[in-house]
């Protein structure tokens, strides 16, 4: 084959609504009854499906004869080993975008929306036709670059782990967590169902919907109704936030210290009270995250890397 470049492209895919319910089901035919049963349509599920695996194809077309072409499911990710001159293209939701970023270094991510009728797309900037004129200028690096903040979790042992749009550090069945949260000097033993820590990308994912929630209570009480964040808390942010959810007061146990921003010169510092079931894990993804029992202790701060996102 005559490939313009010997450079590897990696091709990160998922699996669509109807492989997983094929997959639940053990065939389609089950899957259908299951969903029309419960008065779903399912040939939503088989559009959706077309339409993504169409645009996957197309991709898979044209950089095949671009350059070496490695096509791996999300699932794989975590345990992928990318080389430094990759360029990853991932076809999907934003969601696959966010899980990719924190497993790069310093490779360059090009997102493609399969269903721009479907999906938003923030962080979907090209669809599969785009890739021809994006690809080999990406690859020459010509392509514009926007750098995307990273938070990381870095436990006592040295394990640690990335988020892209936020942390989750509490129980794992988001049962009362408890733990000692230290921040400027100040520290609080706490029980709540844990604590959330966002980027600025992530600022418009789970920390937008604590802050409506806050902001409908005030606004019950005749409070304050106008709970933004700046608008400089964005991709490329300096900082992180954070924050508890329903922090429970007792006698041995307070709810001070329950918001607020933080950085690299004053990180957040938690240390675990729970015996079992403790975790961190980022970015909605349960199934990868770090044991966050008593005797560990994390340091959360923004990472060494920053996520390179091209547009």
């Amino acid at each position: 084959m005559n490939r313009l470049t010997e450079n590897k492209i990696v091709l990160v895919t998922q699996k669509t609504r109807l492989e997983e319910l094929i997959y639940r089901y053990n065939n389609e035919s089950q899957a259908k009854f299951y969903i029309e049963h419960r008065g779903g349509d399912f040939q939503d599920y088989i559009n959706e499906h077309n339409t993504y695996k169409a645009a996957v194809s197309e991709a898979a077309a044209f950089l095949e004869s671009y350059g070496r072409l490695q096509v791996i499911d999300r699932e794989l990710v975590p345990n992928f080993i990318f080389g430094e001159r990759d360029t990853v293209v991932a076809v999907g939701r934003d969601g696959l975008v966010a899980n990719v970023l924190k497993y790069l270094d310093i490779q360059s991510l090009i997102g493609v929306n399969p269903d721009p009728k479907r999906w938003d797309g923030v962080l979907l900037p090209f669809s599969a036709k785009d890739l021809k004129l994006v690809v080999p200028e990406a690859v020459e690096n010509k392509r514009p670059i926007n750098s995307i903040s990273i938070a990381k979790a870095q436990l006592n042992d040295g394990q640690f782990l990335y988020g892209v749009n936020d942390l989750f550090i509490g129980q794992r069945t988001h049962v009362s967590a408890r733990y000692e949260i230290s921040l400027n000097d100040k520290h609080e033993p706490q029980s709540s169902s844990g604590i959330i820590v966002s980027t600025g990308l992530g600022s418009t994912g789970w920390l937008k919907s604590i802050l409506a929630g806050a902001r409908g209570i005030s606004s019950f009480f005749g409070g304050f109704d106008s709970i933004n964040l700046p608008q400089s808390f964005d991709r490329s942010s300096d900082c992180l936030y954070f924050t508890v959810r329903e922090p429970y007061p007792s006698t041995s146990t307070g709810a001070d210290i329950v918001f607020g921003k933080f950085d690299n010169k004053s990180p957040l510092t938690i240390t675990s009270y729970m015996p079992e079931g403790g975790v961190i894990f980022s970015d909605g993804v349960e199934e990868d995250y770090l044991v966050f029992n008593s005797g560990s202790t994390a340091k959360i701060c923004l990472a060494e890397k920053q996520g390179r996102l091209v547009v």
